[in-house]
């Protein structure tokens, strides 16, 4: 979601007449969108889109002499602009729509494992010399001489490459589709009373330039949207969402995913009427594909960053090359998924992202690592040095978590199971990154009898720790599952966009907190 947090966001707001505040957003904006429809898809070495800004190589030479005027072991410069439209929906009407507008440059210093940081929204050598000699003073040394030239990357991925760049569709065209949800949510059950549909479309374009030489540009999509349904039955009322994010055009927008989306958010609203609150104690869980995947990347991806291992702050500290899980768990980060919201061409630092294999076999195999963590443990970055803007100093992030497919049968875990639970969707949860302690609010979920999914629970609480629950994993299905919805990772003050993903999964005891009574 837009923020204010940043001095450069900049707003054009609609207020009233959804046409009139679409519009006016769009043509405020229309400068600096057009800007980025002017460049082609994908991941180019060099500069292309940003030098309509002015940015050379003369000024990112200058700027990386100045950032190691006092010695450092390494350097970087971080442009990015971003241009991002968004759409609320509520009573029947667009009642609101503004633009938000992101440009700038982050100047980085790495002395050791420490990381001195300055950023501006001045991009003219003045500016960017401040902000160049604000990281500097991480350092005291003799200076270091910048690159003399800068190199291509060669094989560079285009994963989220679009038809119709969302700087070309006018309001008029996405309107409709909002209008259109609002429709089929209204018309899907008559106990629906209220709709909410809220859309964002954002075009983004940065820039990498380090010390060693290496430059690179990329282009990123998003777009986001989301359904709310508020229903009553019997003076009762229950509320519950569904979202889908992509990198991707306004085709991602099919018929087939909004029906799925209306349907969804819907059937998940409804079944909470029908809802009572599980039986309180240790059970089996069997976790639902697909979104279940939020606890696999909070309880227990988070605790693989390596920062986090650097600094023997996570429990796997000193758990590489020791089994972690049943020999059948195999878990992965990736940015490869192509359209994917977590996917990434390259990391915000430069380097091209892969898939990294965290646990296989049941066996802890590496971090997910930035270039400092990278030199710390010895090893190669993983494409996981990632910031949420040009505001920012990465760290490392995962992008696309999930666990890979395992020997059984959905129905088979849910047969296994006399008395538990089975979850599918969460909200609010809390972690403890470093021990991976954890609390999950369950959402929608089926109390599990005799092997048979019986009545919906609702009001349900999970407790446990994220490693333990990864060691008691005892079932995995073979129907993996990324999710599309539009997840976004916290951590250390800094948002970025992950997807993330599960097969069916049978935890052999997790604390549930539900009711005390009997069931």
């Amino acid at each position: 979601m837009p923020d204010d947090r940043g001095m450069t966001r900049r707003k054009a707001m609609g207020l009233g007449a959804a046409a009139f505040g679409s519009v006016a957003a769009y043509d405020i904006l229309a400068g600096p969108a057009r800007a980025l429809a002017a460049t082609g898809p994908g991941t180019t070495a060099g500069i292309g889109y940003f030098a309509r800004f002015g940015v050379t190589e003369k000024l990112i030479q200058s700027t990386l002499g100045e950032a190691l005027s006092s010695g450092g072991d390494f350097a970087d410069v971080f442009f990015q602009h971003q241009v991002a439209n968004t759409y609320l929906l509520e009573d029947g009407a667009v009642n609101r729509a503004f633009a938000d507008v992101n440009l700038g440059v982050g100047v980085r210093v790495v002395r050791g494992d420490q990381t001195g940081y300055g950023f501006t929204e001045d991009l003219t050598p003045e500016g960017l010399r401040l902000a160049a000699k604000t990281a500097a003073a991480i350092a005291t040394g003799p200076s270091r001489p910048a690159p003399t030239s800068f190199r291509a990357t060669g094989g560079l991925p285009a994963r989220y490459a679009v038809k119709t760049r969302w700087e070309d569709v006018r309001p008029e065209a996405k309107l409709p589709l909002l209008r259109s949800v609002n429709e089929k949510a209204m018309g899907a059950d008559s106990r629906v009373r209220k709709v909410r549909v809220y859309f964002v479309d954002e075009s983004g374009a940065m820039l990498l330039a380090d010390s060693d030489g290496k430059i690179v540009e990329d282009l990123q999509p998003m777009t986001t949207m989301g359904l709310t349904c508020i229903a009553e039955q019997d003076g009762k009322r229950e509320e519950n969402s569904y979202n889908a994010a992509a990198r991707d055009d306004i085709s991602f927008y099919s018929p087939d995913r909004i029906d799925r989306m209306v349907r969804e958010c819907v059937k998940n609203t409804m079944v909470l009427f029908e809802a009572t609150p599980a039986p309180a104690g240790e059970m089996p869980v069997v976790l639902a594909a697909g979104s279940s995947g939020i606890l696999l990347h909070e309880a227990i991806g988070h605790g693989m960053e390596a920062d986090f291992n650097r600094k023997n702050v996570s429990i796997y500290s000193d758990k590489i090359g020791k089994l972690v899980a049943k020999p059948f768990v195999n878990i992965v980060d990736e940015g490869t998924q192509e359209h994917a919201r977590g996917a990434i061409n390259v990391d915000d630092e430069g380097t091209v992202a892969g898939k990294t294999t965290l646990v296989q076999n049941g066996v802890l195999t590496t971090y997910l690592h930035d270039r400092i963590s990278a030199k710390h443990y010895g090893v190669a970055p993983t494409g996981n040095g990632r910031r949420e803007s040009y505001q920012h100093s990465p760290m490392p992030r995962m992008r696309s978590t999930y666990m890979l497919p395992g020997p059984h049968k959905k129905d088979e875990i849910i047969a296994s199971v006399k008395k538990g639970i089975y979850c599918t969707r969460f909200t609010n949860g809390q972690v403890q990154i470093g021990a991976g302690d954890f609390t999950f609010y369950v959402k929608n979920g089926f109390l599990i009898e005799d092997g048979k999914l019986t009545r919906p629970i609702k009001d349900v609480n999970i407790i446990g720790n994220g490693p333990k629950v990864l060691e008691l994993v005892d079932m995995v299905s073979d129907d993996l599952a990324i999710d599309e919805g539009g997840w976004t990772c916290g951590k250390s003050g800094q948002l970025v966009p992950v997807s993330q993903g599960m097969p069916t999964v049978r935890v052999a005891s997790i604390p549930v907190g539900g009711s005390t009574g009997k069931s």
